[in-house]
């Protein structure tokens, strides 16, 4: 039995308030709540509150476009893959303001690269307004409604159960192209995440394969589009797919974006070897195939770069090797040879580039980690000043550098680890010291400095050696299918229809299996032919 009591006085408090209405609130709190009403009313669902909010910024088209097509069309689940520097976390930051204004979305998490942690931090609070915190060793993941965190350690326990605990709002994943391969364990975290809505930012939504969009797109929808088989077969044959895929992935190109980019001037600066150090270049393919077991290819790529990257990499292999025995000898006086050698010839014209440029900053990009010791090393001798950056600095040790950099430092040398999201709109002059081979990391690279925000032209400087495997790459690769100026936008998707699962390893094949000069050079010609005529038909196709 509930008792139920009799309320004898609520008529007449009731009929008291009513005739004084000073009782309930006064006029000035009620105007307050109408305006607050007002401001927070929504008043189209086709149009985006948030932009009210954020005088202060000043949004591209094609990113105000971009966040209503996820809002209104993609359920709040998609694949931004715009070309690099277009703002994709720009995009993702207004898509998530929208949401947080309409009361829809509490609970956040992004997982980013360690690079760009604090970088998302910075932008979210700065320019949206968005009270994001970054993950620690300690962090209470049950209790912060807006988390940044890496994915190594949201994925390392006691975190991941945490984390897996937890119901999301809204997940947004940046350099999504590392979740390409569904066997991996970030792949399957992510795919276990508690979410609602999901966004996957990457620029390269097709690195080696076409099945590497599959899998991202599996993540954000399971089942869209079928099976692995099934997609896999059906790919090249079905009209339909692309129709399919566009409508869960944005990719803004360039030149459809209405901006005025500055312009990108490409320059080739051609290095000769010294005598002694041609000669012991020719020794390393010599003794490698004497020894037979042992490939040239990486320690000639090494060569070109610095004799430190090389000299390292021989005394490894030789260290493996329990007993001397003749491979070994000839290998210990290959690297005598090589601690013998003056100053690498490509470092004294990069030191000659940079002097000539003494009021200018540069970002150097090198292969090896030997090599960006010894480059900042030579420059300081020659009283420039220089930072390093590369993989496996802590996330506040790599805004140290870029502050410096910015501050200070007239060179940053930087391995492959600031070629994914890092700013330096400050610098505009980009020297490729070492030429990658996949021709998708070179966007990456560029797109650090040429990005929107940069105000002058943007000069690449391509180091390459003559009379070595780097004039093959530069003369029969980028120079005559133009990477530099058209082709690479579009790299991604003519490699995948050739069913090229790796072009670095094609070219690396070429010369590992070439005897003579020509005969590389016919065999990159040939690949280069092919990658022409795939390009021709896709701008056909696009057309």
């Amino acid at each position: 039995m509930i008792p139920v009591e009799k309320d004898l006085n609520f008529v007449a408090n009731f009929t008291n308030m009513t005739n004084n209405p000073n009782q309930l609130t006064t006029w000035e709190m009620f105007q307050q709540s109408y305006q607050i009403a007002e401001t927070l009313k929504i008043e189209s669902f086709h149009s985006l509150v948030s932009m009210n909010f954020l005088p202060h910024m000043n949004f591209l088209p094609h990113q105000v476009k971009c966040a209503e097509r996820v809002i209104q069309d993609m359920s709040g689940r998609a694949l931004l893959a715009d070309e690099v520097g277009l703002g994709k976390t720009i995009e993702a930051g207004l898509i998530l303001k929208e949401y947080l204004i309409r009361g829809v979305v509490k609970k956040v998490l992004i997982l980013a690269p360690a690079s760009l942690v604090n970088q998302w931090a910075m932008e979210l609070n700065q320019k949206f307004y968005i009270p994001a915190v970054t993950a620690g060793k300690r962090v209470d993941w049950a209790h912060s409604n807006i988390i940044i965190a890496t994915m190594d350690l949201a994925k390392r326990e006691p975190h991941r159960s945490a984390i897996l605990g937890q119901v999301y709002d809204m997940v947004i994943i940046d350099e999504a192209h590392k979740l390409k391969n569904h066997q991996t364990k970030n792949y399957q975290f992510v795919q276990a995440l508690q979410k609602k809505y999901f966004l996957l930012l990457t620029a390269t939504p097709v690195q080696n394969k076409l099945t590497d969009i599959f899998n991202l797109i599996s993540l954000l929808k399971p089942g869209y589009l079928g099976t692995y088989e099934n997609f896999n077969k059906k790919h090249r044959a079905d009209p339909y797919l692309k129709q399919l895929i566009q409508q869960v992935m944005i990719r803004n190109r360039r030149e459809e974006t209405g901006v005025n980019w500055t312009d990108r001037h490409v320059s080739t600066i051609w290095v000769d070897f010294t005598d002694q150090e041609l000669q012991t270049y020719e020794r390393i393919e010599e003794s490698c195939r004497d020894i037979q077991v042992v490939s040239s290819i990486t320690y000639k790529r090494e060569f070109c770069s610095s004799r430190e990257a090389c000299y390292l990499s021989l005394k490894k292999w030789i260290e493996t090797k329990e007993e001397l025995n003749n491979q070994t000898t000839l290998l210990h006086h290959l690297l005598r040879d090589i601690e013998q050698l003056p100053h690498h010839a490509k470092a004294l014209k990069l030191i000659e580039l940079i002097k000539n440029h003494t009021d200018e900053k540069f970002i150097v990009f090198t292969e090896y980690r030997a090599t960006q010791i010894y480059l900042q090393w030579l420059l300081q001798q020659e009283g420039i000043r220089a930072v390093i950056f590369r993989g496996g600095f802590k996330k506040g040790k790599r805004d140290w550098m870029r502050q410096l950099f910015h501050d200070h430092a007239q060179v940053m040398i930087a391995t492959e680890a600031a070629g994914e999201g890092i700013n330096l709109q400050f610098c505009h002059n980009l020297v490729n010291y070492d030429l990658p081979w996949n021709p998708m990391r070179l966007e990456q690279r560029i797109g650090r400095i040429h990005r929107y925000g940069q105000e002058n032209d943007v000069k690449i400087y391509n180091l390459a050696i003559r009379h070595t495997m780097e004039e093959h790459v530069m003369e029969l690769l980028y120079n005559k299918i133009h990477l530099f100026e058209n082709v690479i936008g579009q790299l991604d998707q003519i490699l995948a229809k050739l069913e090229m699962d790796n072009l670095e390893s094609e070219i690396s094949q070429i010369f590992n299996e070439s005897r003579t000069f020509g005969e590389t050079k016919i065999k990159l010609d040939n690949l280069v032919s092919v990658i022409s005529s795939a390009a021709e038909v896709e701008v056909g196709e696009s057309i």
